[in-house]
């Protein structure tokens, strides 16, 4: 096998009991998106999937006066607010934030600054994790938003599984290679093609996932 051949070889084989994970953040539904495509590519390969929100904190009279955001609220009123349990149970996560100046959201740091029960008595560790984000414009800190999750994961003792350039989509997506990251426009549409760069990113992280768990069987 070439050398291209291995950089952008494909996942092909299904998995069977890989438990994922994907937890996000959305005010206008950008990140709810980019979690169903990440939900869409692990059951391809037969991951069990739970999409999974963080709480919202901010106050209802500002949320009110926002359409757009009380709209994606609405419509998206039946999906799970994440728990602390849906963590120790996922044996990967796929974290999707929109980017807050260079930073995740306090809604994600927020329920992150709740794990520390599970980091104490070493719940956290080995998880196979990736981040994903957006922002209005290429360079609006997408790439430090992602990298500033990855701390925390470090911090958990977790497996970070980046798309690198592991396939060719990731260039078309923007060429990310930390996480898939999206321009959204002032009319709220994603700018850059992602969706085949989000189920490369979340298949890669089912693939790991399943790696790690045949070796510590």
């Amino acid at each position: 096998m070439g050398f291209l051949s291995k950089l952008f070889g494909k996942e092909t084989e299904k998995m069977t009991n890989v438990k994922l994970a994907v937890i996000y953040y959305s005010m206008g539904g950008t990140n709810y998106q980019l979690s169903k495509w990440a939900e869409d590519g692990a059951k391809e390969l037969g991951a069990e999937v739970k999409v999974l929100k963080v709480p919202e904190l901010a106050p209802q009279s500002v949320i009110e006066g926002n359409p757009v955001w009380k709209g994606h609220l609405e419509a998206t009123k039946e999906v799970p607010e994440v728990t602390l349990a849906d963590l120790e149970w996922a044996d990967a996560i796929i974290f999707s934030v929109p980017t807050r100046f260079g930073g995740m959201p306090a809604q994600m740091k927020q329920f992150l600054d709740t794990t520390g029960g599970l980091w104490f008595n070493g719940k956290l560790v080995n998880k196979v994790v990736s981040a994903m984000t957006s922002a209005q414009n290429p360079h609006g800190g997408q790439e430090a938003t992602i990298l500033s999750i990855y701390t925390t994961m470090y911090h958990w003792g977790a497996i970070v599984a980046t798309p690198g350039y592991t396939d060719p989509v990731t260039f078309g997506a923007g060429g990310n290679p930390y996480g898939t990251s999206v321009t959204v426009g002032q009319d709220g549409k994603m700018i850059e093609d992602v969706e085949a760069a989000v189920k490369h990113q979340s298949k890669r992280t089912v693939t790991i996932a399943e790696m790690v768990k045949k070796v510590n069987q």
